[in-house]
């Protein structure tokens, strides 16, 4: 199966299911178009074209990052976790759609691994994704996820002063992607801290493991969003539009930068992002 598919069908089918959701979101504002749907072009939708631009950049040179840094604005807005993690996932659509494509115009992407990690992150985000929607606060779980991926960001920063020796085969790959998928719609963020710092750690290639992650990281978001639509809806368009906007101009400067970092370098840089986030998710929680 792997032979069958290559790069290029990869890239075709991110722009098929990309114009199928511009197409059924507009649309939506066609037919059901209100007073809900007015976007205004003022200075705080700025801030989220500004927010969305640095979130993709991070995420696409370091492989994560957006959703968690995008999420956690929206709630100190005063947005609810669950309209948080569908505003985030709707424009992570477009911006990782572009990432994806970036990453793979510079080879940045192994389909062997990609092909194990997108299926079950698929699975996970969409099981995540109706459950937060209907059932579960995500909150509840994002101290005790924070605190192991702590760990791992201190692992991930020892190891990069080490001698790094690539491995082709890595543990626990479909439960590790069925894992990120799940934490990251729950949680509004959480794929590439989870699925990236993981697979680094057990010895993969930090540029190929960011471009890969990165890519497959479009369809977990691609398939979240179809359930955040159908059970919660959106409505913050101006939301939306402004981390598009900021993370799409974003995303190819993001894919070059991950191909041009020396890998050392790219895991001690994932390793301290890590630390830091996690270290101010688990803070906020005790506060």
């Amino acid at each position: 199966m792997t032979n069958k598919i290559s790069l290029k069908h990869i890239g075709r089918l991110i722009i098929a299911l990309k114009v199928g959701l511009v197409i059924f979101l507009a649309l939506k504002v066609l037919v059901y178009s209100d007073t809900s749907y007015s976007i205004t072009f003022d200075s705080t939708f700025l801030i989220f074209v500004a927010a969305g631009f640095l979130a993709q950049i991070v995420d696409g040179a370091l492989g994560m990052a957006y959703g968690v840094s995008c999420s956690s604005l929206l709630l100190y807005f005063g947005v609810s976790p669950a309209v948080a993690s569908a505003s985030v996932h709707t424009a992570e659509v477009f911006t990782t759609g572009v990432s994806g494509l970036s990453h793979l115009f510079l080879k940045n992407v192994n389909t062997k691994l990609f092909l194990k990690i997108v299926i079950p992150g698929v699975i996970g985000a969409v099981i995540g994704a109706w459950l937060i929607s209907d059932y579960f606060d995500g909150n509840m779980v994002k101290p005790y996820v924070s605190g192991y991926l702590l760990l791992i960001g201190m692992l991930l920063i020892v190891k990069s002063f080490r001698n790094i020796k690539p491995k082709e085969e890595v543990k626990r790959v479909s439960l590790l992607g069925l894992t990120g998928g799940f934490f990251d719609a729950v949680g509004g963020g959480g794929w590439g801290p989870i699925v990236t710092s993981n697979l680094i750690l057990q010895g993969k290639t930090p540029n190929e493991t960011i471009g890969t992650v990165n890519t497959a990281e479009f369809f977990v978001a691609f398939f979240s969003t179809g359930v955040f639509l159908f059970f919660v809806g959106i409505d913050s368009w101006q939301i939306v539009l402004g981390l598009i906007t900021g993370g799409v101009v974003a995303a190819p400067i993001g894919a070059f930068m991950a191909k041009k970092i020396k890998p050392k370098t790219l895991m001690l840089m994932v390793g301290i992002l890590i630390v830091a986030i996690s270290s101010f998710t688990i803070y906020k929680s005790l506060m």
